[in-house]
């Protein structure tokens, strides 16, 4: 790819397009297409916005000089000209929540539990914030979703379980145990030191 130091026609060479098999047109458009470069920068962003136009323009270049100019392969050059202008804003703005960003990976699982643990009313949004925050990946929130049911956080309790209740006895039962119980000693109070029969 180019930066933005390059000459017009090291960019061309880089993209083993020589000038001389430029018509005027063709040539006048790619000075433009440098200078949006130059201007804009080779970020994703600028590179799919110049990509798209360069692709749909009517330039008569092929999509796999097209593709050497941008620093793309040709397979996604031509999957890029196949999406309407809508679509190519969509792949944008789904690169920016952060899917093509790196996926999360299994380290991550102890702080996010520990971070869910610690605050059980933060929204997905500030759980999104947090994996941004400390290590610098930007997920979607249908990745975070599939990342917290992978390694069971998404059933995170607010609080610890309750122990379960004694199982219920008969009113037979409970006369039984009360006859067989010995008396109390003298200095108890008179009621069970244990909640259920040993």
């Amino acid at each position: 790819m180019a930066t933005a130091t390059d000459s017009f026609e090291r960019w061309l060479q880089q993209a083993s397009l020589p000038a001389t098999r430029l018509n005027p047109q063709q040539r006048a458009l790619l000075q433009a297409a440098f200078r949006f470069r130059q201007n804009q920068g080779t970020d994703y962003y600028s590179n799919r916005l110049l990509g798209h136009f360069l692709l749909h323009c009517g330039s008569g270049l092929k999509v796999a000089a097209i593709a050497r100019l941008l620093g793309i392969s040709r397979p996604t050059a031509s999957s890029q000209q196949a999406l309407s202008t809508k679509q190519a804003i969509q792949q944008a703005h789904h690169r920016m929540d952060g899917r093509p960003y790196g996926k999360l990976l299994p380290r991550y699982a102890g702080p996010i539990a520990h971070f869910l643990c610690t605050y059980p009313d933060a929204s997905r949004a500030d759980l999104i914030d947090f994996v941004d925050d400390t290590f610098g990946v930007r997920v979607s929130r249908i990745a975070l979703y599939k990342f917290l049911k992978k390694y069971g956080l998404d059933r995170v309790p607010d609080t610890p379980p309750t122990p379960p209740a004694p199982p219920h006895q008969t009113a037979a039962a409970r006369r039984i145990d009360k006859a067989a119980a010995p008396p109390p000693p003298p200095f108890c109070s008179g009621g069970r030191s244990m909640p259920v029969p040993s």
